[in-house]
């Protein structure tokens, strides 16, 4: 029995306040980090290579290797793969300087590497990507080196940007000091070769865009037109370098024209720090793709308007609620408090992901779930209970009574929290009823009147509502561990329990007896349970996800049946959805069911049913 990928959408780059971010393309593919990922945006594909968190990901100029860096103890990790083939082949890995690397550039061949951070013995390293040897030395610098930049042209030329306010010039190759550029008063955060070779532009702190002859480093201009007032964090070249555009702190994105040394358009992107802009990069002929510190990519066209053309939004943190709405949409809500509708059917990606508006949550988001009116309950470490209307967050929102953990609906559209002290009934945004159990709740989930709720005393407390109280009917056998996730049918007839040594059981609602399944062969804590929806027969399938990376579907039909989908979500799978019922597919019954995890993306799979 199988399973495939149809849809992944991607998490944002990740972003530090103050720091510049590095973003890459080739042609009209864009790619970046997040956390332990690297994302190929335009590809829909993700490279999971990486044990500790990636900070530069760059492109070949030939398009078809990508050289990315992580931060580990004993230094910065450097893996070239290859972003053509499916299974993303590693060419060859290296370590590279002793610290963190902030930036790295290709020359023109596709052959040599700089690589240039906070190293403890040096601050740059020049190597070839086929075996790793040394191709000079990077040197000149007194502190951290923010950025690099290769001419593609012979004779080599290689640019450094430095936290010593200084730009260092190098010849090759092999890569040698030729001289120091002291043009910038403060933090010089970007350099760039213009693809032509014939210049090279440098932007910082100090609010200032100074122009370089390509050849021999010799200061051309400084760019005083119209200029940025706050820090430059990028700058980017046109792909014929006629022009090239500047992001900055002050919210604003600037293209320059490199003939007049006058500044063709700006672009202001909002206020705030959300909106300041760390990045950017031009992307095919004529997009210009910033980054806001919120994670959004902003694509700008000089041709049309003052206005971003199509804004691109995706969590920037781990997905850590999800619920369907319908069979083409759901919301995901991650750990910075962010909540995203998606739309299976939009085929544009700017229309596929956007924000959900209103009043969001300040902290993680626990737990989400949708009513049958189609009303969508979100809770979060804010002690936020809120709820979706459409695409939009209503005014109304009602405080928990503990910090809430999960959360549930009866049929009768009654919202059950579970807290950390408390499981608590609500109704139009109305507190109806509270329950102080002795143990403390993890977990909680409902299906018709029965609301079950497990605890840290390893056991599910099953409950029926009658609409004004709970009435607690029996209580399950012990758990191996803590109840972690939790699901009951929509007719209430099954629940399903999944525990933090990795086990699920399956047992009837109405008399607590427990229905072998052997269903076991998770290997670290289940974070996620639900049925496959069926309204008119009872449910025949589960899938389970688990911080083993894996995703598994169960046959309640045939309880020795599984299909496994492994590395559903690299990092961890935090939550599992059904996305419709069962429907034939080539003559095989498949369902389709989305994955969310740590790693900030969402995939959406179909699954031939067991």
């Amino acid at each position: 029995m199988s399973s495939k990928r149809i849809a992944l959408y991607p998490c944002s780059p990740n972003t530090v306040r103050g720091t510049s971010t590095k973003i890459s393309a080739s042609k009209d593919k864009v790619v970046y980090a997040n956390g332990k990922t690297v994302i190929n945006a335009a590809l829909s594909t993700t490279f999971s290579g990486h044990a500790y968190n990636t900070t530069v990901a760059r492109f070949s100029p030939s398009g078809f290797y990508c050289a990315s860096a992580d931060i580990t103890g004993t230094g910065a990790h450097l893996p070239i793969w290859d972003t053509i083939g499916e299974d993303q082949s590693v060419k060859g890995e290296y370590k590279v300087i002793s610290g963190k690397v902030n930036d790295l550039a290709w020359d023109g061949e596709s052959k040599r590497i700089v690589a240039v951070g906070d190293g403890r013995e040096k601050f740059g390293h020049a190597f070839l990507a086929d075996s790793g040897a040394s191709t000079g030395q990077i040197s000149g610098h007194s502190k951290v080196i923010n950025a690099v930049s290769i001419r593609y042209q012979r004779p080599f030329r290689a640019a450094t940007a430095s936290d010593d306010n200084s730009i260092v010039f190098h010849q090759g190759v092999p890569f040698k000091y030729d001289k120091t550029i002291r043009t910038h008063t403060k933090f010089v955060q970007d350099v760039q070769f213009g693809p032509s070779g014939d210049h090279f532009a440098s932007v910082g702190s100090d609010s200032k865009i100074f122009l370089y002859d390509g050849k021999t480093g010799e200061t051309v201009t400084e760019l005083t037109d119209n200029p940025h007032k706050g820090t430059i964090m990028s700058c980017s070249w046109s792909p014929d370098s006629k022009s090239f555009f500047t992001t900055s702190l002050d919210c604003t994105v600037r293209l320059w024209d490199i003939e007049t040394r006058k500044s063709l358009q700006a672009w202001t992107v909002g206020s705030g720090v959300p909106n300041q802009q760390v990045g950017g990069v031009w992307s095919g002929i004529s997009d210009l793709v910033s980054l806001s510190m919120s994670g959004d990519l902003n694509v700008f066209d000089p041709r049309t308007g003052d206005k971003p053309t199509r804004i691109l939004q995706a969590p920037q943190k781990a997905i850590t609620a999800a619920s369907s709405t319908s069979s083409s949409t759901f919301f995901a809500g991650s750990a910075d408090g962010r909540v995203l509708s998606y739309d299976t059917d939009s085929t544009s990606p700017s229309d596929a992901v956007q924000l959900v508006g209103g009043t969001l949550h300040t902290s993680l988001v626990s737990g989400m779930a949708t009513a049958n009116s189609g009303k969508v309950f979100t809770t979060g470490y804010d002690d936020q209970i809120r709820e979706i209307e459409g695409s939009t967050y209503t005014p109304a929102s009602i405080s928990s009574l503990s910090q809430p953990k999960s959360v549930a609906v009866t049929s009768d559209e009654t919202v059950f929290v579970a807290g950390v002290t408390s499981v608590e009934a609500i109704r139009n945004n109305q507190r109806v009823f509270e329950l102080k159990p002795p143990y403390a709740p993890s977990v909680v989930g409902a299906g018709g009147v029965v609301v079950a709720v497990g605890g840290e005393d390893k056991r599910v407390h099953v409950h029926t509502w009658n609409g004004n109280t709970l009435a607690e009917k029996r209580v399950l056998p012990e758990s191996e561990g803590t109840i972690t996730a939790l699901a009951v049918s929509s007719d209430g007839a099954f629940i399903v329990q999944g525990n933090s040594a990795g086990k699920i059981a399956l047992y009837h609602s109405q008399t607590g007896e427990l229905i072998p399944t052997r269903w076991d062969w998770h290997t670290a804590r289940i974070s996620s349970l639900a049925f496959l929806p069926a309204l008119a027969s009872p449910p025949t399938h589960v899938v389970s996800g688990s911080l083993d990376t894996n995703l598994y579907v169960w046959s309640l039909e045939n309880i020795s049946k599984r299909v496994l989908v492994k590395g559903a979500g690299p990092g961890g799978v935090n939550c599992v959805v059904w996305l419709d019922d069962a429907h034939a597919t080539d003559g095989k019954k498949t369902g389709r069911v989305l994955s969310g995890g740590t790693d900030g993306c969402v995939r959406v799979w179909e699954v031939e049913l067991p």
